[in-house]
């Protein structure tokens, strides 16, 4: 299937799979009635746990964008809608943001200092355009 998935975004690979299969789908080389390749072997071609590619089709499927038919595959149904789409994003925008705080948390940052870091990148990226630059390592 070919899917290109960055192990090091922070984004969890099983989002990138759904993310990766909706432009596919969106851009024609998924048709609807096409059939996707089985759970373990979009595993084995991306090198992720089989879990990982499950979990990514149920979400597709709860969705409806496809189908998992028992014994027979996995087929794509349709281009989900915008409110679909839309809680499928807010769902990976929480899930970011619970690994950030997490990741924050076992660095003992407070509340506080979450919030002016957060502040300061968001106006450099309202004011750029761009994402800003990560901070140079500290010696």
């Amino acid at each position: 299937m070919n899917l290109e998935i960055d192990f090091r975004s922070g984004i969890p690979i099983y989002l990138q799979v759904v993310e990766r299969i909706k432009e596919r789908i969106a851009g024609g080389s998924l048709p609807l009635g096409s059939q996707l390749p089985t759970v373990r072997s979009l595993a084995l071609e991306l090198r992720v746990n089989f879990n990982t590619i499950a979990r990514a089709y149920r979400i597709l499927d709860e969705v409806g964008i496809i189908s998992t038919q028992q014994g027979r595959g996995t087929y794509v149904m349709e281009i989900s809608p915008p409110e679909v789409s839309e809680k499928i994003r807010q769902k990976a925008l929480v899930a970011l943001t619970q690994r950030y705080l997490a990741d924050a948390n076992r660095l003992g940052a407070s509340s506080e200092e979450l919030s002016e870091i957060m502040k300061d990148k968001v106006t450099i990226w309202q004011q750029t355009g761009h994402l800003p630059d990560p901070e140079p390592d500290v010696e």
